[in-house]
């Protein structure tokens, strides 16, 4: 849904069309968030793994969370070409705030790292055709300590449409009960949907349920747009694996919940930082494309290798995780230490991802027959495929009883697409064409 002209509140062309949809959702609540966002997985950039809670800018002014570093960011993300392959969202974690709501209970930035304000700060980033995304907390407090939105909820989500806020992530500090953290989730979204404006609903609440019961995935998608399951992300391929352990473990309750409007998170792109090698940052850009993920990174554009950047910009791999059947990937099969991975893509086509979780040697062989794939159909009666990473390269032609053969190096990936040919252009049989 396209954001209306005004940025302080009142209801334009975009916010009306939202507000429709949230009436819609209220008509027909057994569905997804419909307030007409989210219809691919996000893309952009946040600034917590990366930046963390860094506030004394005369100490460390490069890495103070202020508003001249989100000014710098968006300046980047369009000379560098990242707005261009999709990345809009520029998007301020915790630490914005100042330590108490102003006179009238609002939230207010800190006024030495924030002097202009965040309604500024949002028509700066809209001036650069990207859009800005800010964090709160359900609970009393944020995780950091700043104001939480607890008892607050109508209030700052009328504060944030009037800054001209896009997105909003909303964490869940300081939330003792599951019901309260529920109600709160829930609450919040109304909230929003009420301003009239198009804010995309980033939610923690799976999250934080989790450790108290299981969540309902089917009720959390009615809410928000996209949410997080598993704890933070850190610079570091243990933590890449946790992430994909678990999804792995828990794809049967996930999978069939995503979709346009509802994503999973396993959280942020850490890749072009400093605790991954190169195959493991494939290897997390190929799977988070196969997960249908929110592609938000944490890095310094400012200082980003070219390998890191063209990997984070590669346009078929950006094309897979935006693919709009909206269908998350999961693992088909486990074989000693090479996982396969399937993603159901639009026109019949899958991409396909080879995992060598193994953290020793050198580059492996897999061997795996095409008739695994998409329960036999993705390469039937045949099919092209397309090696996309780690390098891009044909692979030519195949049939539906094919084996295929791949090199992968340790703790990498090779990401694949498979596009169907149809019969009528198989003349003459598969062997008439070579393949083998």
């Amino acid at each position: 849904m396209a954001v209306g002209d005004s940025r302080r509140g009142a209801l334009g062309r975009g916010g009306l069309l939202a507000l429709v949809a949230a009436v819609l959702a209220w008509a027909c609540p057994a569905g997804a968030l419909e307030n007409g966002l989210a219809r691919t997985p996000p893309m952009g950039w946040l600034h917590w793994e990366r930046f963390l809670c860094q506030t004394d800018c005369s100490q460390d002014p490069r890495r103070c969370i202020s508003e001249k570093l989100f000014m710098q960011m968006a300046d980047l993300m369009v000379s560098e070409g990242w707005r261009d392959v999709g990345y809009q969202y520029l998007c301020i974690d915790d630490c914005w705030m100042a330590p108490s709501r102003d006179e009238k209970g609002r939230l207010q930035p800190d006024p030495k790292r924030f002097p202009s304000g965040i309604a500024k700060l949002a028509d700066y980033i809209h001036s650069k055709g990207l859009k800005l995304g800010i964090y709160a907390d359900v609970g009393n407090k944020t995780c950091a300590g700043f104001p939480g939105s607890y008892g607050y909820y109508e209030l700052d989500a009328q504060t944030f449409a009037s800054w001209g806020v896009d997105l909003l992530k909303f964490d869940g500090c300081y939330c003792d009960t599951v019901d309260l953290l529920a109600e709160g989730y829930k609450t919040m979204s109304r909230a929003l949907n009420k301003t009239g404006r198009s804010i995309v609903y980033s939610c923690e609440w799976p999250l934080y349920q989790k450790l108290m019961q299981k969540p309902n995935y089917t009720e959390i998608k009615q809410f928000c747009n996209y949410w997080r399951n598993f704890a933070d992300i850190y610079d570091a391929w243990n933590s890449i694996r946790n992430v994909l352990d678990w999804t792995t473990l828990h794809q049967d309750n996930l999978t069939d919940v995503a979709g346009p409007g509802g994503w999973n998170d396993p959280d942020m792109l850490v890749i072009g930082n400093f605790g991954l090698s190169w195959d493991q940052q494939v290897t997390q850009m190929a799977l988070w494309a196969m997960m249908a993920a929110p592609l938000l990174m944490s890095n310094d554009l400012r200082h980003i290798s070219s390998a890191s950047k063209a990997l984070l910009q590669n346009k078929e791999v950006i094309a897979i995780n935006q693919d709009p059947l909206g269908k998350q990937g999961y693992q088909i099969t486990k074989d000693n230490n090479f996982e396969l991975w399937e993603r159901p893509l639009s026109g019949g086509a899958y991409a396909i991802a080879i995992v060598n979780r193994q953290e020793i040697g050198g580059p492996q062989t897999y061997k795996f027959s095409l008739t695994f794939l998409g329960n036999g159909l993705a390469c039937n009666p045949a099919c092209s495929i397309q090696q996309i990473l780690p390098t891009s390269r044909n692979l030519g032609l195949h049939n539906w009883v094919s084996f295929l053969k791949v090199l992968v190096n340790p703790t990498g990936t090779v990401l694949l697409k498979s596009v169907v040919i149809e019969e009528k252009r198989v003349v003459g049989g598969t062997h008439a064409l070579g393949i083998s």
